[in-house]
C-alpha cells in the first residue's frame, strides 16, 4: 500500500466558516459549522457557496484573477503558456519552450483537500438531514458538480491520480492508495457528471439566479468530454469515442437551448464578441450560461479594464499567432485567394482581417495631441487627426473617443488612453518603459479594455461580469467532435462555427473549399509518433483554428495545445514582433530578428528591415518542448511522505530529469 501526498492536503482540518462573498450578490449572514450546516435545505446552501471559489482559483487556466489578468496572471497566463500571447518583458520568454519550467516541492494544484473535502462532508450528511428526496437530490448532483469541476484538472495536469469521494482522517485505509489510472477516474467523473445532469433540481427560487443548474452541468460536460476524448485519441489512450459522442450530446442540448448569441449595443464589427468581456451585466446576455458577477460595494470588484490602460500591463500577442487570424472573406492570409494587404505595416496587417481581432489587440492609428487647429466631428476632442488620412483608418471602425474623459462612453475606442484619461497618441506604442499602453511586438493585447468603467489610480473598480460558462465554447466544443469523428459536414459548420463567423462579421466556412491547399502554412505535429511530421487535416485544422481565435486569451490554450499533442508547434518558434525597418527599430531600442539564426541580428547587422526581435528561437539554444511537459510533475515533498510514489515520465522519481 503506498501513503499518498495527503497528510495535509487530505487530513488538514476544514475551515467551515466563511461564505462566498464575491460570486454573487446575496449571501448567507451566518458562518456554518459542521455541528449547525446540516440540518435544511438554507443550511446546505450555505455550506457549498465557498465551492464557487473554485472559479476564482489561480491554479486553474481558465479562473479568474483580478487585476491579475494584464500582469500576466488570470486567464492570459493560459494562453501565454501556449505561446498564444507572450509577456513583453525582454526576459518573459516562454518557460516551457525554453525548459525553464523547474522542479517543484509542493503545490502545483496537486489538491485533494479544498473544494473536494468540502462536498465529501456535506455527501456524508445528506442522508441525516430533514430534505425531501428531491433536496437531497439536488445538492448531491451540486456536489457532483464541483468535485468533478476539480477532478477534471487533476486529470488534465497529472494524468493517474488518487480518487478521493469521502471524507478522509488518519485512521483511512484510503490514505495509503496509490494513484488509480487515468481511465478510470476519467469514467467516475463522467459518470457523476451523467448523475448530475439527471438529478440536479429547479430550484432557482432558493439558490437565486447565476447559481449551478443542468446547464452548467452540461456545459462542464461538454467541455471535458471533449478533453478526455481528444487527450485519449492524441495520447494513444484509446476509447475515445465514447467521450466525443458524449460532447455532442450535451452540446446538442445546450444549443437547443441558447440558439440566440450576443450582438453587442455599440454598434463596432464584431462587438457582440467584445462585449461579452466589457458588460456591466451579462444577466440577460443570450448564450451565457453562468457568469462571475461583479458589484461595486458589495462584493470585491476587479480590476481588468484599469490594468489594460496602464504601463502595468505586461501581456501582447506575437506575430505567429497574429498570422491565425483569417480574412473576413473567411481565407487564411496564405490562401491565393485571401486578398492579404501583406506585413509592411500594421495597417496592413489589420485591414479587412477577422473584426474578432480588432476586439482582442488594439488597432493601429495615429493622432494629434491637443489638435484644437484640426478639424474633428466633435470641437469637444481633445486631440485632432493628422494630415494623413491612412492614420484614422481604424479609428473610423472602432468609433471615436472623443473627449479622453474618465469614465468616457462606450465599449473599445481610439485613440486610447490611461486611467487618468491621458491620451495615447499612436499606436503601435513600441518599449518596455514606463509608458502606459505599450509592448514589444506592437500588438497590445486590450481584451478587457473598454471606454466606460471607472479607472483611478486604483485597480479594484472595474464591475464588468466575466463569463464562466457560454454557448460559443459548446458550439466549439460540438465542432471539434463532430471533426474529430469525421462527422463534420457543411450543416454541421452551418450549427456551429459559421454562426460564430457571422456573428463577428466574417465569411461563412465553406467545408468543400477546405482541401489540402486551403492553408498551405497549417501545422506538422499530427499527432505524434510514426506520423509526426505529417500536416494536420485541413478540415480539422481550420475547426481548431476557430476554437484558438474565438476563445483567445480565456485559458484554454495550453489545454488545447497538450491534449492534441501539438505543443512542438506551437512553441518551438521563436515569438516575433511586427515588421519594420532597421531604423525604427534602433529608435525603439530593438532589433531584428535574423531567421536564418534564430537570433537577433543586433545593432550592426546587415538585415534593413524584419519582424521586431522579442525572443531567440528556443531550438537555436539547443531548447524546445519537452515531452514531459504533456503532463505535470508530482510535487517532491509527496516523496517524502512515500518513497515509492510514482512520477510522471520525465520528471524522475523526486522530479529531477
Amino acid at each position: 500500500m503506498k501513503k499518498i501526498m495527503i497528510c495535509a492536503a487530505l487530513l488538514g482540518g476544514l475551515a467551515l466558516t466563511g461564505c462566498n462573498d464575491s460570486f454573487l450578490e446575496k449571501y448567507p449572514v451566518t458562518s456554518p459549522t459542521e455541528e449547525n450546516a446540516f440540518q435544511n435545505y438554507d443550511n446546505f446552501q450555505a455550506f457549498m457557496w465557498p465551492c464557487y471559489e473554485i472559479f476564482s482559483n489561480t491554479t486553474i487556466r481558465t479562473s479568474f484573477a483580478g487585476n491579475g489578468w494584464g500582469n500576466g496572471g488570470g486567464q492570459y497566463t493560459g494562453d501565454a503558456d501556449a505561446g498564444y500571447l507572450n509577456y513583453r518583458s525582454p526576459s518573459g520568454f516562454n518557460q516551457f519552450a525554453y525548459q525553464t519550467k523547474g522542479s517543484t516541492a509542493s503545490g502545483n494544484g496537486w489538491d485533494f483537500s479544498g473544494v473536494l473535502r468540502r462536498v465529501n462532508i456535506m455527501l456524508s450528511h445528506l442522508d441525516d438531514s430533514g430534505m425531501s428526496d428531491a433536496e437531497k437530490d439536488h445538492w448531491k448532483a451540486v456536489g457532483y458538480f464541483f468535485h468533478s469541476y476539480w477532478y477534471m484538472e487533476l486529470i488534465d495536469r497529472f494524468g493517474d491520480v488518487p480518487w478521493v469521494d469521502k471524507v478522509l482522517n488518519e485512521s483511512s485505509p484510503e490514505i495509503y492508495e496509490g494513484r488509480k489510472d487515468r481511465k478510470e477516474v476519467a469514467d467516475m467523473v463522467l459518470e457523476r457528471l451523467k448523475w448530475a445532469e439527471e438529478h440536479i433540481g429547479d430550484f432557482e427560487s432558493q439558490d437565486g439566479e447565476n447559481t449551478i443548474n443542468v446547464d452548467c452541468v452540461r456545459a462542464v460536460i461538454s467541455r471535458f468530454a471533449l478533453r478526455e476524448g481528444t487527450w485519449r485519441k492524441y495520447h494513444g489512450l484509446g476509447d475515445e469515442e465514447k467521450y466525443l459522442n458524449e460532447c455532442i450530446r450535451v452540446s446538442e442540448l445546450l444549443m437547443t437551448a441558447y440558439p440566440t448569441l450576443y450582438t453587442g449595443t455599440d454598434g463596432q464589427p464584431g462587438a457582440g464578441y467584445g462585449e461579452m468581456w466589457t458588460t456591466d451585466d451579462l444577466g440577460n446576455v443570450p448564450g451565457i450560461i453562468l457568469y462571475k458577477s461583479y458589484v461595486s460595494g458589495v462584493n470585491p470588484v476587479q480590476g481588468g479594464c484599469y490594468v489594460e490602460h496602464t504601463s502595468s500591463s505586461d501581456i501582447e500577442m506575437n506575430q505567429n499567432t497574429v498570422d491565425l487570424y483569417l480574412m473576413k472573406n473567411g481565407k487564411p492570409i496564405h490562401n491565393v485567394a485571401s486578398n492579404y494587404h501583406g506585413n509592411a505595416t500594421m495597417y496592413d496587417v489589420f485591414r479587412d482581417r477577422d473584426p474578432r481581432m480588432y476586439h482582442t489587440i488594439m488597432p493601429p492609428y495615429k493622432v494629434i495631441a491637443n489638435g484644437a487647429n484640426k478639424p474633428n466631428q466633435n470641437p469637444n476632442a481633445s486631440w485632432g487627426y493628422t494630415d494623413n488620412p491612412a492614420d484614422r483608418e481604424y479609428i473610423d471602425i472602432m468609433g471615436e473617443n472623443y473627449s479622453c474623459s474618465n469614465p468616457g462612453i462606450g465599449m473599445k475606442r481610439l485613440p486610447a488612453q490611461n486611467w487618468s484619461a491621458s491620451l495615447v497618441p499612436e499606436i503601435p506604442r513600441i518599449g518596455t518603459g514606463g509608458a502606459f499602453v505599450q509592448c514589444r511586438s506592437g500588438y497590445y493585447i486590450w481584451k478587457l479594455y473598454c471606454c466606460w468603467e471607472e479607472n483611478f489610480n486604483n485597480g479594484q473598480l472595474n464591475v464588468a461580469d466575466k463569463p464562466i460558462f457560454k454557448i460559443e465554447e459548446t458550439l466549439l466544443n460540438y465542432a471539434e467532435a463532430k471533426a474529430e469523428l469525421g462527422q463534420f459536414t457543411q450543416t454541421e459548420a452551418d450549427k456551429s462555427i459559421n454562426l460564430l463567423r457571422r456573428r463577428a462579421g466574417v465569411s461563412d466556412m465553406i467545408v468543400s473549399e477546405i482541401d489540402d491547399n486551403f492553408d498551405p502554412e497549417r501545422p506538422y505535429y499530427y499527432p505524434a509518433g510514426n506520423n509526426a511530421g505529417i500536416r494536420v487535416p485541413a478540415l480539422l485544422w481550420e475547426v481548431r483554428r476557430e476554437r484558438i481565435i474565438e476563445l483567445m486569451g480565456e485559458g484554454f490554450g495550453f489545454y488545447d495545445i497538450r491534449r492534441w499533442r501539438m505543443a512542438p508547434w506551437f512553441l518551438n518558434r521563436a515569438a516575433k514582433g511586427i515588421w519594420a525597418s532597421k531604423s525604427f527599430a534602433q529608435s525603439v531600442g530593438m532589433t531584428l530578428y535574423n531567421e536564418s539564426t534564430g537570433l537577433s541580428d543586433g545593432q550592426n547587422g546587415s538585415m534593413t528591415e524584419g519582424y521586431l526581435y522579442l525572443f531567440n528561437d528556443p531550438q537555436a539554444e539547443g531548447k524546445g518542448w519537452d515531452d514531459k511537459y504533456y503532463l505535470y510533475q508530482v510535487p517532491t515533498d509527496e516523496f517524502i511522505l512515500n518513497p515509492d510514489l510514482t512520477q510522471n515520465p520525465g520528471w524522475g522519481k523526486g522530479g529531477e530529469d
